[in-house]
C-alpha cells in the first residue's frame, strides 16, 4: 500500500494553482494528480515523493488534506491490460472505488486503486500476474 494525499478544494479560480504552489514551495514533487469536481468543490488526489510532508504542507497552508491508503499496480502498457486487472478484482468480489493511471516507464503504466478490501489486494494482484508496487517504487519514480 502507498499513501495518497486527498485534498478538498473550493471550486474557485486559482485554488488549484495555489495548492500546487504550496507543494512546490515545500519542495514536494507530485508523481500523479487527478481531480474530480462538483459545482461547489473538487477532490484532488495526489501521489507525491514525500506524502507525509506534502500533507503537512497543505494543512499548514489551510487546506483540508488527509492521507489515504491506496495500492499501486504495475500494468503492462498494452491493450486490455487494465481490463484484466479489473476483471480479477471483479471475480474476487472486490469493488474498485476509484482508479487512475499514469505512465512510469516505456511499456509500463501504474494504476492507483482504492478498493473496498485492502486485505485481499496482494493475493488478487499476484494471482492475476501483476506486480503490486512498494512505496519507494512510486515515490521515487
Amino acid at each position: 500500500m502507498i499513501d495518497q494525499i486527498t485534498v478538498f478544494l473550493e471550486n474557485d479560480r486559482g485554488r488549484l494553482a495555489a495548492m500546487c504552489r504550496a507543494l512546490g514551495d515545500a519542495n514536494i514533487s507530485m508523481r500523479a494528480l487527478t481531480i474530480a469536481d462538483t459545482a461547489d468543490y473538487g477532490v484532488a488526489r495526489i501521489i507525491a515523493d514525500e506524502p507525509t510532508r506534502a500533507c503537512e504542507a497543505l494543512v499548514d497552508a489551510g487546506y483540508r488534506a488527509k492521507i489515504t491508503k491506496v495500492c499501486a499496480v504495475s500494468i503492462p502498457d498494452r491493450a486490455g491490460g487494465l481490463a484484466e486487472l479489473f476483471e480479477a478484482f471483479d471475480e474476487a468480489g472486490v469493488n474498485v472505488e476509484y482508479a487512475y493511471c499514469f505512465s512510469a516507464h516505456a511499456g509500463e503504466a501504474v494504476d492507483i486503486l482504492r478498493v473496498d478490501d485492502n486485505e485481499r489486494v496482494f493475493a488478487i494482484v499476484d494471482e492475476a500476474g501483476f506486480k503490486l508496487l512498494a512505496p519507494e517504487d512510486v515515490y521515487n519514480a
